[in-house]
């Protein structure tokens, strides 16, 4: 592994924790740590954060997004429709990106901050 974390600015962690809990169970990732509205870790290692941004409001880079490994096609398909119920937008359904590799299956959603998030299967 060449990255020790990422975080995420959020305008909220209260309201982030309640989407990225029941979206991010889907891929049976956990939340393992909080720190009371300030930031929320998941992962065994805290290798993902959410938090408030350190100035102003939080940002959303173009291009950018964090890519989460699914252990099957329906659990990307249950990471999409969670995160749409949740709240969350469509930044493309389910489906396979052959573009990316012949069983790269995936969905896109922007979370309730507008962060870019997949959730990916490749098997």
């Amino acid at each position: 592994m060449i990255i020790n974390h990422v975080s995420l600015g959020v305008a909220n962690v209260s309201l982030a924790v309640k989407f990225y809990d029941l979206v991010l169970l889907t891929l049976s990732i956990k939340r393992s740590h909080y720190i009371d509205s300030i930031a929320a870790a998941y992962g065994e290692n805290l290798e993902f954060w959410i938090g408030c941004p350190c100035k102003d409001k939080p940002t959303q880079g173009n291009g950018t997004h964090i890519a989460f490994n699914a252990p099957s096609k329906d659990a990307v398909d249950l990471f999409y429709i969670t995160a749409l119920e949740l709240g969350g937008l469509c930044e493309g359904k389910p489906g396979l990106r052959p573009e990316y590799g012949a069983n790269y299956y995936a969905a896109f959603v922007r979370d309730l901050d507008g962060n870019k998030i997949e959730a990916v299967s490749i098997g």
